[in-house]
């Protein structure tokens, strides 16, 4: 293993952790704006780059181990499929010997691909790589959502969203009738209302919030480092 090489994975994910904190503040002060700075997005960019770079640094360590077979000036990368059998066909290209070698290993990155359920993020975590990589910064769009909540004083609660949801007359909520005009309930002692705008930025192209996939990504390639270097150095993985 390469002593360098860890060094520099380590330093890469401490200074994605200090980037997420600036950009978390530069990020509340754009949602008022209704607009990200340019030089906002260039920090989005180089922090999702430096996340990119860790992995990129995790194939190289799994290239040059002893599990692997393969001629180093091939290109190759950190895979991330879409299905089993392109994953497959990846790790037989990249890493041969892999499988065999260590089953572990190649078993924990079949568990970390974007088909999986909990790790769905980095699928989106690559689209926003490749498309920062082949063009301009990545656009982000603000997006407003609504919530109406009604609870009693019991504890009882109901939530909706308003552009999903039209009420007509008639309709009550916890015996409380809602005002066809404003859609929400007449006013009362009995009812407690709130209405919550959500206010987010969301990449072009990939329909999640900005800041709740930087901080999926960061934790998320933090646990694969933790997981692909943990098996690497267990002989028993072997």
């Amino acid at each position: 293993m390469t002593t360098a090489r860890r060094e520099s994975i380590t330093a890469l994910l401490d200074r994605a952790e200090e980037q997420l904190r600036a950009i978390e503040a530069e990020y509340d002060a754009s949602l008022r704006k209704k607009a990200i700075a340019p030089a906002l997005k260039v920090d989005i960019k180089n922090f999702f780059e430096n996340l990119r770079s860790v992995l990129d640094y995790l194939a190289h360590e799994i290239r040059e181990s002893d599990a692997v077979r393969a001629d180093r000036a091939d290109l190759f990368y950190f895979p991330i499929a879409q299905d089993d059998s392109q994953l497959a066909g990846m790790l037989e290209k990249w890493f041969p010997g892999l499988k065999e070698r260590r089953p572990a290993l190649y078993s924990f990155i079949q568990s970390v691909q974007p088909y999986a359920e909990a790790a769905s993020w980095l699928g989106h975590f690559n689209r926003v790589n490749n498309d920062n990589k082949h063009g301009d910064l990545v656009e982000q769009t603000r997006v407003e959502s609504e919530q109406v909540e009604v609870t009693t004083a019991g504890g009882g609660k109901v939530t909706w969203n308003p552009a999903g949801v039209h009420f007509g007359a008639g309709v009550q909520i916890h015996g409380v009738p809602i005002d066809p005009h404003t859609q929400l309930p007449v006013p009362n002692r009995t009812i407690q209302t709130t209405r919550t705008i959500w206010v987010d930025f969301r990449f072009a192209g990939v329909d999640v919030s900005a800041l709740v996939l930087m901080r999926q990504a960061i934790k998320g390639v933090r646990l694969i480092t933790e997981g692909v270097l943990g098996l690497l150095d267990d002989t028993d993985s072997a």
